[in-house]
């Protein structure tokens, strides 16, 4: 797990806007990580993406006219199965850390996702996930000795 940029745009709710800023990020070679859209009013749309070039996809937005900005964002590699998704949550839910907002992308590696994390304490997240996974923990593969299931309390 690691921290990355993340870039959010407003943008204008209408057809095409998404399609122009996602052929012109392929056109100067940036890959898209993770990706998500959500409707935040009637005219203007929530656009938050992580890519492999952050320089380049502030460029592109700027000359498209869309306004952004950057933020930092927890990415973390997850098994791409069940439950592997609920046992890392649930490690932040034990140390009170709330996800004001989540999102994941497809398969980062075989087997894998990658889930993208704002929480309201970045560092004790990344802490407490780092913990997990150096505890034998992390990923999926169980809980910590001695605490009990978030679920079951």
């Amino acid at each position: 797990m690691r921290f990355v940029p993340e870039v959010t745009a407003r943008l204008e709710n209408k057809p095409g806007r998404l399609a122009k800023i996602s052929s012109a990020l392929a056109h100067e070679k940036v890959e898209v990580l993770a990706l998500s859209v959500m409707d935040s009013a009637a005219e203007r749309s929530v656009l938050r993406l992580v890519t492999d070039n952050l320089e380049t996809t502030r460029k592109i937005l700027t000359s498209l006219g869309a306004e952004h900005e950057i933020s930092e964002v927890l990415a973390v590699e997850i098994d791409s199965r069940p439950g592997a998704l609920a046992r890392v949550l649930e490690k932040l839910a034990e140390e009170h850390i709330n996800i004001e907002y989540a999102y994941s992308a497809g398969v980062s590696s075989p087997g894998k996702a990658l889930a993208i994390f704002h929480t309201n304490n970045p560092k004790r997240a990344h802490q407490v996930l780092t913990d997990a996974v150096g505890n034998g923990n992390g990923n999926g593969n169980g809980h910590a000795p001695g605490r009990r299931p978030l679920h079951s309390r």
